[in-house]
């Protein structure tokens, strides 16, 4: 009972001391690596599937072949080439940075087809009649097209950069200093590596909670406005 009590407040005081230990990596790397391999990896998803829908020869065969080889081959393999592979050529980045080149580079493949797939779902006969009105092509995307576009894509966007957020966790191989990283080194001295990854994993399932709580609310600003059928019926008897 006594050695059962003693490792309970060990467990314990263990958590307690590096809950913040692994808190402040969070906040200085595996946030920041998140938002600027997103953002740097949707404009870059954004220029294949505007390319791919255009149908420039050339372009749009260049930009098949980009999401075939992201999407076919592993993240950290990609990771791996960026960081280790590259300096063979005279090309080095730092840890940090390589990781950012690699998630954004593979996030673009696969959000470029969720672009494409939603942009390809508003119906033709709405650029249609952009011509029709006289709209060039800039204006009928920017203007009818994007921004209906961006309500189907939202959902599957916003849960790729909460599995982003997960995949953060590969960096440590790249000798960034982010969470996981911390944790490892933390089990590696206390010996606790199941206590030590569960308080890891707890970090970034509060982290997933919340986005998906902001992916909700959003969700929810973005939903079309429908008028209701009692209010059609009424303004067409008031028209008649």
């Amino acid at each position: 009972m006594f050695n059962f009590s003693a490792r309970f407040i060990k467990i314990i005081n263990l958590l307690i001391n590096s809950f913040t230990k692994l808190l402040i990596p969070c906040l200085k790397m595996t946030i920041p690596l998140t938002v600027l391999s997103f953002f740097f990896g949707l404009l870059l998803a954004m220029i294949l599937a505007l390319v791919q829908v255009a149908d420039i020869k050339g372009l749009k065969q260049f930009a098949r072949f980009y999401v075939w080889i992201f999407r076919g081959t592993p993240l950290m393999l990609q990771l791996f080439i960026i960081f280790f592979g590259l300096p063979s050529f005279g090309i080095n980045f730092n840890g940090f940075t390589s990781a950012v080149v690699a998630f954004s580079l593979n996030l673009a493949a696969y959000n470029s087809e969720i672009i494409r797939s939603a942009i390809q779902a508003v119906p033709i006969g709405q650029s249609e009649a952009g011509y029709m009105i006289g709209l060039n092509y800039f204006q009928i995307m920017t203007r009818i097209v994007l921004p209906q576009a961006a309500r189907v894509a939202f959902p599957p966007l916003f849960s790729s950069l909460i599995g982003l957020t997960k995949d953060t966790s590969l960096a440590s191989t790249a000798t960034v200093v982010e969470m996981m990283s911390v944790a490892k080194r933390i089990a590696a001295v206390y010996y606790e590596p199941f206590w030590m990854y569960m308080e890891a994993g707890f970090i970034y399932l509060m982290i997933c909670t919340i986005l998906t709580k902001l992916q909700s609310f959003m969700e929810k600003k973005l939903e079309w406005k429908q008028p209701s059928d009692t209010k059609i019926k009424a303004e067409t008897v008031t028209e008649g």
